[in-house]
């Protein structure tokens, strides 16, 4: 196997297959335009048909069929439980409140209610009912079971959003018949509701009332327990200490009590303290406090001015006499004696004052004692009364607070009665109140022109559309580029336009559009052709190229001829081979001298004489056609097609007529159909598939694709050929602005 890159046997660089081409996008909206103004007649033809089909509707509806709606509305109140005895209303969530509607709507669509609703005589007496069946006739429940599913179908229950109603309706054929089924569904509803809710609320008093019962006896014995403690304890007063203005006598005595000891033993430790101060001055100096009790003493204050006067005497004497006289020694010794009194005396009196002081003390410490155990013993007393007194309380008190709650238990339940029996008696406990009867309706609800006519015509509008991408769904022909590009991932080397659209070819041969009508648009769709494919590859690399296609009849022949006359147009020397052994063409297309042409058996040699050895290349080799183009006919038809093309003789006929030839163009049979294409293709430069936009399907041109790659034959690209002008496609805008251009500036002839 060649790889890419690599010459082969016969010196020919193996090409590389070309690489396929990302798969397009969705539809883009130039291509949806197009689409819908190729279908545009049908669209409008779709359109006004819905548009009629939804008037008959409406008309034949309107006169055999009408329906009826009749409307009401029930308010439903808030989900909560009001106080009645207050004037403020709570405030809730509206999701809650639109819940709750749902919740009531909901239950007024019930199979339940539904059915105890057909049960009523007046619904069954009515001809809406009437039509499902004669229920005196044994059809009761074949009748009740296809009501029922009508009701479910045609009675609804909407709760408002912003509104605190739920919106009931019934749709039938007759009007009347309409308000009657909802008026009664309503009725029904309402009376359900409020007989079940007022009987919960009956439910709740008795329970209540047994409640309060109850409670009422827990009361009184409670009331009882209260004056039992009284008499055990035989104490009055027992209030309670939270409500308790004034102290217990027994607490006031006990309170003074502990007032009183701890005076007592304040005293006491004073009193010991003293005694131990006068213990220790009985033996020391006198303070200055006995000090002055001694000096008021009368007798040493009698000493004292005998002192003094006896002082003035002896100070007289001694100026008088001298210091060592007689007298005035007399009256220095009675001045010592009297002071010797007086230090007696005063000792005397100190001792006597320190002694009483400490004699006072004892005797106060005594007292002091025994009025400290008096105050234990009477202290002990009242802690033993107070103590029964709070033990008493403790039992009093804990037996008020069960007293208490008993009746703030039995005030509340008395409460809740009183609000219940309000509650049992007010028309807003069902929490739905009816907002008055559904009156007849005037006009029917259904059908409505208003909807039909649209309707109808979005419809047909819509089926056309889809009609309209249906069939350019199911059409698999190759007709445009985007085809190719996402189909058959290969490269476009060019479009040749049908020759339907260029009025410059009506008498020309599509084979020789290029030497005859060079200005036209497919004229210059073939130049375009050979300049993409010389730009595909080098000049050295591509100059052996293969024309085929999948089936017969694709343009291969056509394409092949013209691609050969544009390179001659170029001043280049081309041969053109028919190797289509099976339906040969090229020998009618290049008649003979003289314009004589011969049949492809006739010719006396060609491209099979050549391989089978009969002639030479010079024999088989045409020049007389185009200047600068030589021809090889298929010559006499072979039994064996693919092994000539096949042969050794024709890789060397190719390999010579690459040295001779700028290019050598090939025409063969259909990949699809025969293999000699294939068996050519990996002999070529490059391979060149005609695929035919009105007849070659994906499909046909995928497996030709597939055919080549197989066997490794080098693909240059494809040609659309007899492409057609679609609209909201760019061919007739092309073709106008060409042929602009063309009479604007005229091309000469090459």
């Amino acid at each position: 196997m060649v790889q890419e890159g690599q010459a082969d046997s016969r010196g020919m660089v193996a090409r590389p297959a070309a690489r396929a081409a990302p798969a397009a996008a969705a539809l883009t909206p130039k291509e949806v335009y197009g689409i819908l103004r190729r279908h545009v007649l049908l669209i409008a033809s779709l359109t006004m048909l819905g548009l009629v089909a939804g008037g008959a509707g409406w008309f034949l509806l309107l006169r055999y069929s009408p329906k009826y709606t009749a409307e009401t509305y029930i308010r439903v109140l808030p989900p909560v439980e009001k106080d009645p005895t207050t004037i403020t209303s709570q405030v809730v969530q509206k999701d809650i409140q639109y819940g709750y509607r749902a919740t009531i709507a909901a239950l007024l669509k019930q199979q339940s209610m539904l059915q105890e609703l057909l049960a009523l005589d007046k619904i069954r007496q009515t001809k809406w009912f009437r039509r499902f069946g004669d229920v005196e006739a044994g059809e009761s429940h074949k009748a009740i079971a296809r009501a029922l599913e009508d009701l479910e179908d045609n009675m609804g229950a909407s709760p408002q959003r912003d509104q605190e109603f739920v919106v009931v309706s019934m749709t039938c054929g007759h009007a009347r018949e309409a308000a009657l089924i909802v008026n009664q569904m309503v009725d029904l509803f309402l009376g359900q509701r409020g007989a079940a809710t007022r009987g919960d609320v009956k439910a709740k008093l008795a329970g209540l009332e047994v409640q309060r019962a109850g409670l009422q006896r827990s009361l009184d014995a409670a009331e009882k327990s209260l004056e039992d403690v009284r008499l055990r304890w035989d104490i009055s007063d027992l209030e309670v200490s939270g409500e308790r203005r004034f102290q217990h006598t027994f607490t006031l005595k006990l309170n003074e009590l502990e007032f009183d000891l701890d005076d007592l033993i304040l005293q006491i430790s004073q009193v010991e303290a003293i005694i131990g101060e006068f213990e220790q001055l009985a033996t020391g100096p006198l303070t200055e406090q006995i000090s002055r009790q001694v000096e008021a003493d009368p007798v040493v204050l009698a000493l004292k001015q005998q002192l003094a006067l006896q002082e003035s005497v002896h100070a007289g004497r001694l100026s008088k006499f001298g210091e060592n006289h007689r007298i005035v020694r007399q009256s220095r010794d009675l001045l010592d004696e009297i002071g010797e009194k007086i230090r007696q005396r005063e000792l005397k009196i100190g001792d006597l004052i320190r002694q009483s002081n400490l004699k006072n003390a004892q005797d106060q410490l005594v007292v002091l004692k025994k009025r400290l155990d008096e105050n234990k013993r009477l202290r002990d007393e009242a802690a033993a009364k107070q103590k029964d007194l709070d033990l008493a309380r403790v039992q009093f008190e804990q037996r008020v607070v069960a007293r208490d709650q008993i009746r703030d238990m039995l005030e509340s339940v008395k409460d809740q009665i009183e609000k219940l029996k309000i509650v049992h008696d007010d028309p807003e406990t069902p929490k739905v109140l009816s907002m008055g009867h559904a009156p007849e309706p005037l006009w029917v609800s259904s059908p409505r022109p208003e909807f039909y006519f649209p309707g109808g015509t979005v419809l047909g509008l819509l089926l056309g559309v889809g009609l309209a991408f249906l069939i350019e769904q199911l059409n698999d022909l190759v007709r445009t580029p985007r085809d190719v590009s996402r189909y058959l991932h290969i490269p476009l080397l060019g479009i040749i336009p049908d020759a339907a659209e260029d009025d410059e070819i009506d008498v020309t041969d599509l084979c020789h559009v290029v030497r005859e009508a060079p200005d036209s648009v497919v004229g210059e769709s073939y130049r375009r052709l050979r300049t993409n494919l010389r730009l595909s590859g080098s000049s050295d690399s591509l100059k052996v190229v293969l024309v085929s296609s999948g089936m017969a009849g694709d343009g291969t022949t056509s394409v092949a001829v013209n691609l050969a006359s544009t390179f001659v147009a170029e001043n280049r020397r081309v041969l053109l081979i028919d190797a289509n052994f099976r339906r040969p063409r090229i020998h009618a297309l290049f008649p003979a001298a003289g314009g004589e042409v011969l049949g492809a058996d006739d010719s006396e040699f060609g491209l099979s004489s050549l391989l089978i050895g009969l002639c030479g290349y010079e024999q088989a080799r045409r020049s007389d056609v185009v200047q600068g183009l030589d021809i090889i006919t298929s010559g006499p038809i072979p039994s064996n097609p693919a092994e000539l093309l096949g042969s050794y003789r024709m890789e060397q006929l190719l390999k010579e007529c690459r040295k001779s030839y700028d290019y050598v163009i090939i025409d063969s049979p259909p990949v699809l159909l025969v293999s000699d294409a294939k068996v050519l293709g990996r002999m070529v430069d490059g391979t060149v598939l005609v695929f035919n936009a009105s007849a070659t399907r994906r499909g046909a041109a995928q497996r030709t694709i597939v055919e080549f790659r197989e066997v490794r034959a080098p693909i240059c690209g494809c040609v659309l050929f007899a492409a057609r002008i679609l609209k909201g496609g760019y061919f007739r805008e092309q073709f106008e602005s060409y042929r602009e251009y063309q009479e604007l500036q005229p091309a000469s002839s090459v």
